[in-house]
């Protein structure tokens, strides 16, 4: 199945892999690790923030990670942020949440954040866009994708 998503890391010359796991398994990072053989923290959390401003970003985190509050409020340089609607979510991206792809959806100027923690692996899982498909993509392909910042976001120590 040839997704949105696999065409554009074909389009741009950025190697990944494509796995597979059933749609009937349970939502959520570590159900998919577990589906795939790989650690919690390797699956991709697409997260869609929004600022007091209005400004949309999207947070990328490791599936077994939360976002220090303060951390994230500096790097989108906001007071007051807080998880989009999920209806705006689906507006912007073309995805439902549950497996937004990390790049392809975004326009010009849209801010995109991946947590430092993230470049500790070898590989990180990433959803294609449809629940059961997954990308295998390595960090520094999933920056150059994505055109994200690496920022700490999660540690509480700098």
């Amino acid at each position: 199945m040839d997704l949105p998503a696999h065409t554009y890391l074909d389009l741009k010359g950025i190697p990944y892999r494509r796995l597979e796991f059933s749609s009937e398994t349970d939502r959520g990072a570590a159900n998919v690790a577990r589906a795939l053989g790989f650690e919690e923290g390797q699956m991709v959390k697409t997260l869609i923030f929004r600022t007091s401003e209005g400004e949309l970003a999207l947070v990328m985190l490791g599936g077994d990670r939360h976002t220090v509050s303060g951390h994230l409020k500096r790097a989108l340089g906001s007071r007051n942020i807080s998880l989009a609607d999920p209806n705006k979510v689906l507006e912007v991206t073309g995805y439902a949440v549950g497996s937004i792809p990390p790049f392809h959806w975004q326009p010009t100027g849209f801010r995109s954040l991946l947590d430092t923690a993230l470049t500790e692996y070898d590989e990180l899982g990433v959803g294609a866009g449809v629940w059961g498909q997954e990308i295998i993509i390595s960090p520094n392909d999933l920056i150059c994708a994505s055109g994200a910042e690496v920022v700490n976001l999660t540690r509480r120590d700098p």
